[in-house]
């Protein structure tokens, strides 16, 4: 369905003002179909983003606003873009805005879980204020990244059969499920064998899930790398290297269960000083098992990257190699189901007591353990091509509370932007500067000595 809409003139002005980008862009009414096709292509095959036709971009010298005179007049592009992209991209909105002199097309293009070409046989991605052309590898490793070609089924030809059929993680997870099945049938009945030239080789998922070392069978790095940092900071460096990193490796199962373990182990080991105190870091258990069995099974193994487990003085991070697949975004995260590997997700999921829930579960229980515990809710990101997940040791009260709960329950305390970080979890120096300024003008603690230098400062109650 097409809509309509007049926009008046501060909204016109909006618009006039934006700029391209990633997910924005303006068109001449004048373009050629098959030109703005590439444009709508690389924004479906990219992250989504709006096309505005009938305005020109801002190097235009005269009148910026050019729209149609009449809505038939952008037939032939709608035809192009909706009936003769390959394949259709779905869920795209449609609108005209009336503007003065006529109508401006707007396309809302969403973000696709399939690789879409033009009418030429062309693949673009949008890649900032431009469409890039892209093909071969490129090609397939776009359709891994969002999950419409399942790397999981790429077969390992260097690995015999046979091999898997005879592995201890195999057999055991057979005697779990409860199966009769003969080894190498089990296997090809769960879809993690490829038949290829007579023989039988088993897919990316089934060494992932079996092999006895998948990390130095399958050709990308699978590992798990774990790290304690002894920093607040964004930026850490060599020297903040608690130890050196460990590196997690074995068959899925045990590789997260090992990993759950090493984890333990450092944040038994994390504190902080709280004045002369030093106060053990706490995060609940099921929040950082959800968080890293998601990382593990949702993250593109096609790419050369390990998942980095980094746990700071008052954070734990978890990056896991990859973007978000399908249509899955930042927004839609706890609302939207959609799997990379759903081989390996299945496989996990039958089991007995399993380590991952159904799709999407995890993260409302990351949420739910959080609050349970008193902190903040988790946060996720994409940096360049990874997901990150972060956990923080922030209490859900805001610094100002913190800190005069603690001088309440400390009368002789004194006060400092490192502690009061320390306390409430939040790392921006600036933020904690203005809540402690606040208190001191609401009149509830002074500082201690008026002419120290502003690194120096200490506060105490009033």
């Amino acid at each position: 369905m097409i809509e309509e809409r007049n926009l008046n003139s501060a909204e016109t002005q909006k618009l006039l003002t934006a700029e391209e980008d990633h997910f924005f862009d303006f068109k001449s009414k004048l373009i050629q179909p098959a030109k703005l096709q590439e444009t709508f292509v690389a924004f479906a095959n990219a992250d989504g983003g709006d096309i505005y036709v009938g305005v020109e971009d801002k190097k235009c010298q005269g009148e910026r606003l050019q729209p149609f005179a009449a809505k038939e007049d952008a037939n032939a592009i709608l035809t192009v873009l909706l009936e003769q992209t390959t394949p259709a991209v779905e869920n795209v909105s449609i609108e005209f805005l009336t503007v003065t002199g006529g109508s401006v097309l707007h396309i809302s293009v969403p973000k696709s879980p399939k690789v879409h070409y033009t009418a030429s046989g062309d693949c673009f991605v949008r890649l900032n204020a431009a469409k890039v052309k892209i093909k071969g590898e490129r090609v397939t490793s776009l359709a891994y990244s969002k999950g419409s070609a399942l790397y999981e089924r790429v077969a390992v030809e260097s690995v015999d059969i046979d091999e898997i059929a005879s592995a201890e993680a195999l057999a055991t997870y057979m005697e779990r499920v409860g199966t009769s099945l003969e080894p190498k049938r089990f296997l090809k009945k769960q879809r993690l064998t490829t038949d290829r030239n007579q023989a039988i080789f088993p897919n990316v998922g089934c060494v992932l899930l079996f092999d006895e070392e998948p990390q130095a069978t399958v050709e990308t790095r699978c590992a798990i790398k774990v790290y304690r940092l002894r920093t607040t900071d964004t930026e850490y460096k060599r020297e903040h290297l608690a130890e050196m990193p460990a590196t997690i490796n074995g068959p899925l199962e045990i590789q997260i269960r090992s990993a759950l373990a090493k984890v333990a182990e450092l944040v038994n080991g994390a504190s902080y000083y709280e004045g002369e105190n030093l106060v053990a870091l706490k995060y609940p258990v099921e929040a950082i098992k959800e968080l890293l069995v998601n990382a593990v099974i949702h993250r593109d193994y096609s790419l050369n990257d390990d998942i980095h487990v980094r746990l700071f003085d008052n954070r734990i991070e978890i990056s896991s190699p990859g973007k978000l697949p399908g249509y899955m975004t930042l927004d839609n995260l706890y609302d939207e189901r959609f799997s990379r590997n759903p081989n390996i997700v299945r496989m996990l999921h039958n089991l007995p007591d399993p380590l991952n829930h159904d799709i999407g579960e995890g993260l409302d229980t990351v949420r739910n353990e959080m609050t349970k515990a008193g902190l903040v809710a988790p946060t996720f990101e994409l940096r360049g091509n990874a997901f990150f997940a972060t956990i923080r040791h922030q209490r859900m009260a805001s610094v100002e509370d913190v800190v005069m709960q603690h001088l309440q329950k400390n009368p002789s305390a004194t006060m400092t932007n490192k502690l009061a970080r320390q306390l409430s979890g939040e790392d921006d120096i600036n933020k904690v500067k203005k809540a402690l300024q606040k208190l001191r003008a609401d009149g509830l603690i002074d500082v201690v000595d008026p002419n120290a230098s502003a690194f120096h400062f200490q506060y105490k109650k009033v």
